[in-house]
């Protein structure tokens, strides 16, 4: 795992370029794992289902984004606190985190899963779920909330493990996972009754794969998160759990936020019926390979900038943010030029040619380059989130989603039609870079010294 950095400014650079790298390099190939995970079930799901399948997964989406931001918002919360006290050298502050995050993954995880499951008719229909596949979406959130805890738990492993430096065990966990999976979904869905509710039962036994390989990762690396390491200090903290709270609180508003506006964008869609909704599912699934180099330098900023306040040396947060600003001007570029030439080859995976396969063409090309406006703004929301600053850059974002986004989306749907509701997203990620890169301005040159 990684060290706490301790270059000198003179070398602090070129250093600190290769410690992104190197970090960087396994955190995206484990949102890669994560999106394969995901191709492989809408592949199987689109071969063995048809179109039907596709729509009937993209019908959950919104769903499973609106019930995973609690688990993100305390993922972030568990990252930033965890990569504090690694910056400190504080392996007991380290596990005390660790069980406090555990503990919480799955005490939400079972509260929404269970009251998740019975209302999922409520939830298909309130979506607008077409009628021609409301049975099938409904079965299939139901199996999908029923696993929630598993993935909650799992989730919130990778982020501690991240939080410490440690991003290769998440990426060897996440192999693991979409091995498990890639063997698994085949044959829960072709092979039994649950068709796309086989799905869920892959998900299941592919979390616990990943899981258990962390753990061993964890055991044979003399991590502290290991169990046996320093058991007294294994004991949940209401200390923690409040400044975890205080961390991850705001941004899991930011996600509801984002789940807000998929729900209203999905919506939209379903008014122009199952085949846009299939081409909207296939399309966030080739959307996913464009945004996980941004997310991943948004996490590497929040580690590096973890450390460094953690190791009482706020001075380097501006030169880590720099470095991951310039980072993702080239490698999410690089990304976005990849999927806008191979989006209609990628899509033949879920989608037979014709206009379905089309409009999918057309929502990824339309959506792919604001994704360099959302990298610029992740890192800069992850350094601030870092040096404590968790509640603001937050709003901003709900400020453009709920200002902009929306109110775009509704508009350009009833002028141009379904290819319009998607125009909402660039203008809204600008919207959000411009607003955060202002604040971060305002934070940097506080006369009292926010990063110094």
């Amino acid at each position: 795992m990684n060290k706490p950095e301790t270059t000198t400014h003179a070398g602090q650079a070129p250093t600190l370029r290769m410690h992104y790298l190197a970090l960087l390099t396994p955190l995206i190939l484990t949102h890669a794992l994560q999106s394969a995970g995901g191709l492989i079930d809408g592949f199987w799901l689109g071969h063995l289902l048809g179109a039907r399948g596709i729509a009937t997964a993209a019908s959950f989406f919104p769903v499973f984004f609106l019930l995973l931001s609690l688990i993100i918002g305390l993922g972030a919360g568990a990252t930033i606190l965890a990569g504090q006290a690694w910056g400190a050298r504080d392996a007991a502050q380290v596990r005390q985190v660790g069980a406090t995050a555990f503990l919480a993954a799955l005490g939400i995880g079972l509260a929404i899963s269970a009251a998740g499951a019975w209302s999922a008719p409520w939830l298909m229909r309130a979506l607008g779920t077409p009628p021609d596949i409301l049975p099938e979406a409904i079965r299939y959130t139901r199996a999908m909330l029923l696993v929630m805890p598993f993935v909650f738990v799992t989730w919130t492993g990778l982020s501690l493990s991240r939080g410490t430096g440690d991003a290769l065990s998440p990426m060897w966990a996440l192999l693991v996972a979409t091995l498990v999976g890639a063997v698994c979904t085949p044959l829960l869905v072709a092979s039994t009754p649950l068709g796309a509710a086989g799905v869920a039962g892959s998900v299941l036994v592919a979390q616990l794969a990943g899981l258990m390989v962390l753990i061993r990762r964890w055991r044979r690396g003399g991590h502290p998160l290991a169990q046996g390491a320093g058991w007294q200090d294994w004991k949940p903290s209401a200390t923690v759990a409040l400044r975890m709270l205080h961390i991850g609180l705001p941004a899991a508003l930011q996600m509801l936020a984002m789940a807000l506006a998929e729900t209203v964008l999905l919506g939209l869609v379903n008014r122009h019926g199952s085949d846009a909704t299939a081409a909207y599912g296939a399309a966030t699934q080739v959307l996913s390979w464009v945004q996980f180099p941004a997310m991943s330098l948004g996490i590497a900023a929040a580690i590096f900038s973890a450390h460094a306040v953690g190791a009482g040396r706020r001075e380097r947060v501006p030169s880590i943010v720099r470095t991951g600003l310039r980072s993702n001007a080239v490698v999410t570029t690089l990304f976005v030029i990849a999927v806008h030439l191979l989006a209609p080859f990628a899509l033949r995976l879920f989608l037979e040619s014709g206009a379905v396969l089309e409009q999918a063409v057309a929502i990824v090309r339309t959506i792919a380059w604001s994704v360099v406006l959302l990298g610029w703004s992740n890192v800069l929301v992850s350094a601030l989130r870092a040096s404590g600053a968790a509640l603001i850059p937050p709003l901003l974002s709900i400020a453009a989603i709920v200002a902009v986004e929306l109110p775009v989306a509704v508009a350009l749907d009833a002028r141009f039609g379904l290819a319009g509701v998607f125009w909402a997203c660039p203008i809204a990620f600008l919207a959000m870079l411009m607003l955060h890169g202002l604040y971060y301005r305002y934070k940097e040159n506080k006369k009292d010294g926010f990063f110094h």
